[in-house]
């Protein structure tokens, strides 16, 4: 069974989840729960802290299921 990366986007950024890669270490959600949950759906809500703070937390992920990509060539903010 295959199983699809998730996208979420505001205005900067889209951040794109692949489960299939996820090792689960919770890392996002303990270091930056105001964004990324593990209880809550959508567990991603990129409205909730700057661009540039959810940017530096996505580089954390240890294993690269969650990556990102700057919205129409803008600048993330």
């Amino acid at each position: 069974m295959e199983v699809k990366s998730k996208e979420f986007s505001n205005e900067d950024i889209t951040v794109t989840y692949d489960p299939c890669k996820c090792i689960l270490s919770g890392k996002c959600a303990k270091e930056l729960s105001e964004v990324f949950s593990n209880s809550i759906i959508p567990w991603v809500n990129l409205e909730n802290n700057k661009t540039e703070r959810i940017i530096e937390q996505i580089e954390r992920c240890p294993s690269g299921a969650l990556k990102y990509f700057k919205r129409n060539n803008k600048q993330a903010s």
